[in-house]
């Protein structure tokens, strides 16, 4: 009676930024938690590959080559999802990328181009799926933060504040469309392999650093984060809403 659900069967959920890294993963184990997935990215291989594996899960999968920070491709690709599936249940904001600049050395084009991917490109999909979810009265968005927008890092401002301002972002969407049924969270990840940071976690004394920060004393895998997402997807979140869930080995609560 008291056991919450956390399978996603019958439900229809999208990620952006879908074809490899966090983005891979959290589709995968969406599918496997029993929803059918679309994708978004802008590499239509990648996805094309992630989709496979989803169908091979016994899932449909709708992968769409789209750059998420043009309104237009977002609402074309989201009406097909609706017209193909009948609505969407579940949105995670995934899509993002850093360029690691002293702030100094900041350019007008990195500002625009990490704040467009990061932060514009989660407002519009959440403003345009957000329509559709209200429509429904149900909907869960999950927003992909960071640690970098709770606690300073070096080389990365403009990162830092695409991500503090998406833990903001989530707080008024969930306050504004509470009423709709709709909850939005965001997970706020540490460092976990990826291939964006294959290269950063290679180098010995950086990788150090990481871990002499990081409680658990290590980096995080990829299917780690799989299991905070399934829970805000679920109706085991049902009253969970404006919250960020740090998946961070307990770095953010490291003191000196």
């Amino acid at each position: 009676m008291f056991l919450p659900s956390f399978q996603l069967h019958n439900k229809i959920a999208l990620v952006t930024g879908a074809g490899r890294g966090i983005g891979r993963a959290l589709a995968i184990g969406l599918a496997e938690a029993g929803a059918d997935v679309a994708l978004f990215a802008r590499t239509a291989s990648d996805i094309e590959e992630v989709a496979h594996e989803i169908r091979a899960l016994g899932r449909k999968a709708y992968p769409f080559t789209v750059d998420v920070t043009n309104r237009e491709q977002i609402e074309e690709a989201v009406q097909q999802i609706i017209e193909q599936s009948g609505r969407l249940d579940i949105l995670v904001n995934n899509a993002g990328m850093n360029i690691r600049s002293q702030a100094l050395a900041v350019t007008d084009e990195e500002w625009d181009t990490i704040m467009q991917t990061n932060l514009k490109s989660a407002f519009l999909c959440s403003q345009i799926v957000g329509r559709h979810m209200q429509q429904k009265e149900y909907g869960r968005i999950i927003n992909i933060a960071s640690v970098a927008g709770q606690v300073a890092l070096r080389t990365g401002v403009v990162y830092a504040a695409t991500k503090a301002a998406m833990i903001q972002m989530t707080k008024v969407l969930a306050l504004e469309w509470g009423k709709y049924g709709i909850n939005v969270n965001s997970i706020g990840p540490w460092y976990f392999k990826t291939p964006l940071t294959e290269k950063i976690l290679a180098n010995p004394e950086y990788l150090a650093e990481i871990i002499a920060r990081t409680p658990l004393g290590r980096v995080g895998e990829l299917e780690e984060l799989v299991g905070p997402a399934v829970f805000l997807a679920s109706d085991a979140a049902n009253y969970v809403t404006g919250q960020t869930l740090f998946v961070d080995g307990g770095m953010t609560i490291y003191g000196f």
